[in-house]
């Protein structure tokens, strides 16, 4: 495969959505509707074949019609090959895994939110470490599965370094129901998308032991100002974390209760332990991001006191109400 850049005025297109949950299988429509050939990898057989029965994903995405153009199969070869561009929506604990497999793509689209270690490795670092050369854009945003699967409008941000990857991934998604917005600020939209995930636990823990709005808001507020300060160490533009990616993506998931890591809050404010949360299937991207992001903070001399007591809730058995009272009385500072 050519290690070229897409050409964004191809239509349509051919490509590969990698991962069929529910966020790979709403990237598959959204790319279907657009009149776009899509090739939908499930890693199990099974779920492939129930795909392709069922016309849609009944076990992650019930009543979304998958639609003509979307075609579900167990080969990654056969997804993969011929594909201008290959996207990925596996966990990121799944994704060395997934590239060691792989051809040499045209180009990925990352759209998984973590980091892969605790040196904040993100996943546009692994894959170009995978694929030298190949151009690497991260989509990201407000994006609930569920409701994009209903065709509610949303919104979310591309960012690549490569002007035409950016282009061709705009227009492949851009719909009435979905607008894509363009930036150059991988770093940024990356790093916006994996700490969001640490916060929406703590925003599930406040839900869970009935705290209010007011309690939450604070949790929020104070969260993004974290995410401000890791993603502009990491190299991010300030702008980025006020966008989409960043405010936008951390208020969608911090009031959803159908955020997998909202609810992996609620569950552990209510007594279950990282395991049990583990064992129940909720792929709760913040559960790993928060050990990484911690040591890293930690190593660094970054004082992200919220990421701090949500690291002791998770991996600390430390009860959440109890790491709500280390927050609040921390020594008072300014704004």
């Amino acid at each position: 495969m050519s290690g070229a850049s897409p050409n964004p005025g191809t239509t349509p297109a051919r490509l590969a959505v990698l991962g069929a949950g529910a966020w790979g299988t709403a990237l598959a429509r959204l790319l279907g509707r657009n009149g776009h050939d899509v090739a939908l990898w499930a890693r199990q057989p099974n779920h492939a074949a129930a795909l392709v029965r069922d016309g849609e994903n009944a076990r992650h995405l019930p009543g979304a019609r998958l639609g003509p153009r979307v075609r579900p199969t167990g080969g990654l070869h056969a997804a993969a090959e011929g594909a201008e561009a290959l996207v990925l929506a596996v966990p990121v604990r799944a994704t060395d895994a997934l590239l060691a497999r792989l051809p040499r793509p045209v180009a990925v689209v990352s759209c998984a939110k973590g980091f892969v270690d605790g040196d904040l490795t993100r996943l546009s670092q692994r894959i170009d470490a995978a694929f030298p050369g190949v151009p690497v854009a991260a989509l990201s945003g407000p994006n609930l599965a569920a409701e994009i699967g209903r065709d509610q409008p949303a919104a979310a941000t591309v960012a690549s370094g490569d002007d035409r990857l950016a282009h061709a991934v705009q227009a492949w998604f851009t719909q009435p129901s979905f607008r894509v917005y363009r930036s150059r600020d991988l770093v940024g939209v990356e790093a916006s998308g994996a700490l969001k995930n640490v916060i929406a636990l703590a925003a599930g823990m406040s839900d869970a032991l009935g705290l209010g709005d007011n309690t939450k808001a604070a949790l929020v507020t104070r969260g993004l100002a974290e995410l401000v300060r890791l993603g502009t160490r990491l190299g991010g533009e300030p702008r980025t974390f006020y966008g989409l990616a960043g405010l936008g993506d951390l208020m969608a998931t911090c009031s959803s209760a159908g955020s997998r890591n909202h609810q992996a809050g609620e569950r552990l404010a209510r007594g279950a332990t990282l395991a049990e949360v583990e064992a129940a299937g909720l792929t709760a991207e913040g559960l790993a991001t928060v050990a990484h992001v911690d040591a890293f903070a930690r190593r660094h001399g970054l004082d992200l006191p919220l990421t701090r007591q949500v690291h002791e809730v998770v991996y600390g058995g430390r009860p959440p109400a109890d790491a709500l009272l280390g927050l609040m009385t921390r020594q008072p500072t300014e704004e």
